[in-house]
């Protein structure tokens, strides 16, 4: 049985799912402020945290400026709560990855970087960081790991307005004798993107969100990663019309994808285009859901 992971993006919690039944339990209502991403290893559950956020007369609403955002860990028996990057150590915390040798890598938004840390809490740097100078264009907010070819991928969603959303990639490592702010490796995949949210890699295809306001936002996307040095084709839109999208999942034995939206519904899409699979609402859990990760 397979089973999902969800956080409640303002109410600070996460539920455990079981598919496809759809019974629930809570692991912990304890997450800490606007929990955004989540993944699982070892028996412990990993999320991020974006902090408190400040009112602002800002198209995007709140910004989360202050270092007050987090990467905590829960045991599956909703024991053993601690953080592995305490508030304080990394501003905004977005969406979670995890490797097979126990790296954490998330996006932090407002601090502009691609952050990474071993769960043991040890090893905190940013692999990639930007000047800031671009404003919303520089936000990193989606992230995913090939560490089987050494890669990860992330998402800067652009500008409110939209249209200027782009996906990128870099090694798992810095060049030598190069920095986070200056490395050389960085390639851009796809760009003139309507909002591109949250990523998952798997088996050669970036799956991912984008809460766009216009033509091809709202979606949910899929494309084959390209080769090194070259640029990814036009990515198919697998479904749209979504609420604010923003976690996906992807079920790679059951050919589909579930994808979260702020309106609290979780939604079933086929990943493959030759399957009798229809988009259709899985659950409606009634709260607003963020971050999403296939357990099992």
């Amino acid at each position: 049985m397979s089973q999902l992971l969800a956080l409640a993006w303002d109410q600070n919690k996460i539920a455990l799912i079981d598919l496809p039944g759809g019974g629930r339990r809570i692991i912990t209502t304890e997450t800490g402020p606007h929990p955004d991403g989540v993944v699982s290893g070892g028996g412990t559950i990993y999320w991020t945290t974006m902090g408190e956020g400040v009112p602002a007369d800002n198209p995007e609403g709140a910004l989360y400026t202050a270092a007050d955002g987090g990467v905590h860990a829960v045991d599956f028996d909703g024991g053993n709560r601690r953080d592995v990057v305490p508030p304080g150590q990394t501003i905004t915390g977005k969406q979670l990855a995890i490797d097979s040798e126990d790296n954490l890598y998330w996006g932090n938004r407002e601090g502009f970087a691609l952050s990474t840390v071993r769960t043991d809490g040890t090893g905190l740097r940013d692999l990639v960081k930007r000047d800031g100078s671009g404003a919303e264009r520089d936000w990193i907010v989606g992230v995913a790991v090939d560490d089987v070819n050494g890669h990860v991928y992330w998402t800067q969603k652009g500008s409110h307005e939209g249209g200027d959303g782009r996906i990128f990639r870099a090694g798992l490592e810095i060049p030598g004798g190069e920095t986070a702010e200056n490395r050389s490796d960085i390639e851009l995949l796809w760009d003139d993107l309507p909002a591109p949210i949250n990523l998952e890699y798997d088996d050669g295809q970036l799956f991912w969100t984008d809460r766009g306001h216009h033509t091809g936002g709202n979606s949910l996307n899929r494309a084959a990663v390209p080769a090194i040095g070259e640029k990814g084709q036009a990515p198919v839109i697998l479904a749209e019309g979504f609420e604010e999208v923003v976690g996906l999942a992807v079920d790679k034995g059951q050919q589909v994808t579930y994808v979260a939206d702020l309106s609290g519904k979780i939604w079933a899409v086929p990943s493959l285009d030759n399957t009798s699979i229809e988009t259709h609402v899985a659950l409606d859990m009634g709260f607003p859901l963020s971050g999403l990760y296939l357990v099992g």
